[in-house]
């Protein structure tokens, strides 16, 4: 079967015009984005930056000095800088996969270059492994307490 160039059905003229405009609100979305994350890069927060701001053990109650709520609260800290490193990978990450996706929604799937399809295909692969990393480490383990009430049966004030 053939189809007209305007796509056929007599409305051609319509569903292109949608097509324009759907693809002119994702480029333009796309650049509002871009913008963004080149902002948010720049930024204290940015990805490079981020893993440059550190805080010692020792500079929470100096060197070997025994003080537990120091040691707590280096842990905690250290624990989400991991995870605000990991938050901005993944941020940028999945906005240049949006990138190569609204590319491809430009040109078409088959006219996207090999560089590209290579670069998107290491992004999901990527993002599914920290998808299934994050599942496991909020799977509660065998010997865990499954609530509070568990953990804490017991210990109860009498």
């Amino acid at each position: 079967m053939v189809y007209p160039a305007d796509g056929g059905g007599g409305g051609g003229s319509r569903r292109r015009g949608d097509f324009e405009k759907g693809y002119l609100a994702l480029t333009t979305f796309q650049k509002r984005v871009n913008t963004l994350l080149a902002t948010f890069n720049e930024s204290a927060a940015g990805k490079s930056k981020i893993a440059q701001q550190t805080v010692s053990r020792q500079s929470l109650s100096g060197p070997g000095a025994p003080f537990a709520e120091a040691d707590g609260l280096f842990h905690q800290y250290n624990r989400v800088h991991q995870a605000l490193i990991s938050l901005s990978r993944s941020l940028a990450d999945q906005i240049d996969a949006f990138g190569i996706a609204v590319h491809a929604a430009d040109v078409g799937t088959d006219n996207v270059d090999e560089e590209r399809r290579i670069r998107f295909a290491q992004i999901q692969a990527r993002l599914d492994q920290e998808r299934t990393a994050e599942r496991e480490r909020e799977r509660p383990k065998a010997d865990e307490p499954k609530n509070v009430n568990e953990k804490n049966a017991g210990t109860e004030w009498r």
